[in-house]
């Protein structure tokens, strides 16, 4: 981390974590802090359904949550934001506090749910920016206390189609009570059939993806790979937070209920990740995400399977040069190692990560 960096994380962590959070949106919006220079390498440059990506770096859905600083993410590095969780109504979320730095282990818990400001607020920012270069990603969830989930997700494909770069349906939080039981095969078979009918119904049809969660087992990856390919779903987001408890030294913190993100978190993801690229074969796409704070973690990512990685709890240790110290890492791999294209690097790694145990 650069002496600014330091400073400007040592101020942040005065604060509680969410006024935190909020502060940082409140500077990207003022065109604050400036990000590393931007690398622009051609070797690192990604075509996939139908985008073209610049690096393959993007930041996960829940830090933008209300679509407020896309294009300022962009700015920083990133090849591409993903903006959410967005739910059709406004809602609070869970009672604070709901955030928790787990510093001694550079991970978060975080207990949100879906705290947002719901589609309107969202639709006209993002109306706002249509036109713009950029890949934006809109991540849809839905609302509580929903008596229609699925009604929900099919409404947030309707709405957000004609503005986003890809859609995400998040159904792995695991801060709404129930929302995880949609990974099941039965509900999500109905769900995954209903999103893609309400996308060929919609203005645009951009891709569709679905982040799930790396709290499962192989009969359950096996159930929803299945359905991915028979619903013809584009691509899968490996993985949302984790409930599970890995060995952690940040002590009450680690006790707190909620999904825990950061370093912790890059074990099991990337074996969750290994064992969807076996089971969905070469041609899905699949996002990289838990765990990710460094060009070699995200390398990483890659050599296991992933064709692109996003970051979010990594950022508020390594500040917001970091992705643009990623992505000029990646360039500096790919001259060492004469790689024409990153893509060279996918699966490496492949059988290593997949042969590991869901423990």
């Amino acid at each position: 981390m650069s002496v600014l960096d330091r400073f400007g994380q040592k101020l942040l962590f005065a604060f509680d974590p969410e006024t935190a959070h909020g502060l940082s949106i409140a500077a990207l919006r003022c065109g604050l802090p400036a990000g590393a220079r931007t690398v622009r390498d051609t070797r690192l440059k990604i075509s996939l359904c139908g985008l073209d990506f610049p690096n393959p770096l993007g930041m996960a859905a829940g830090y933008d949550k209300n679509a407020e600083v896309p294009d300022a993410l962009l700015g920083l590095g990133f090849g591409f934001a993903e903006v959410g969780t967005i739910t059709p109504l406004p809602q609070a979320g869970n009672p604070k506090p709901r955030i928790f730095r787990l510093t001694a282990d550079e991970a978060v818990i975080n207990r949100l749910g879906f705290n947002n400001e719901g589609h309107a607020a969202a639709e006209k920012r993002l109306a706002g920016r249509k036109g713009r270069p950029g890949i934006v990603g809109v991540n849809i969830g839905a609302n509580k206390d929903s008596t229609d989930r699925i009604g929900d997700y099919e409404r947030g494909v309707a709405l957000f189609a004609r503005y986003a770069s890809y859609l995400t349906v998040n159904i792995s939080s695991p801060n709404t009570p129930g929302l995880r039981n949609m990974q099941a095969r039965e509900q999500l078979g109905e769900l995954l059939s209903r999103v893609m009918a309400a996308r060929a119904s919609a203005a645009a049809q951009p891709p569709v993806f679905l982040k799930i969660a790396p709290d499962l087992v192989e009969a359950e990856l096996e159930d929803i790979a299945a359905e991915v390919v028979e619903k013809r779903i584009d691509g899968v987001i490996v993985s949302n937070t984790t409930i599970s408890r890995p060995p952690l030294r940040s002590g009450n913190a680690a006790r707190e209920a909620g999904g825990l993100s950061g370093k912790p978190l890059f074990e099991r993801s990337t074996i969750v990740l290994a064992k969807m690229r076996k089971l969905l074969g070469p041609d899905i796409v699949i996002v990289g995400v838990g765990g990710v704070d460094s060009a070699e973690a995200a390398l990483e990512k890659i050599r296991a399977g992933a064709d692109l990685v996003q970051l979010y709890t990594g950022m508020i240790y390594a500040g917001p040069a970091l992705p643009g110290r990623i992505v000029a890492g990646m360039a500096r791999f790919c001259e060492t190692e004469r790689l024409k294209s990153i893509r060279e690097l996918r699966d490496r790694h492949l059988d290593r990560w997949a042969s590991k145990p869901l423990s």
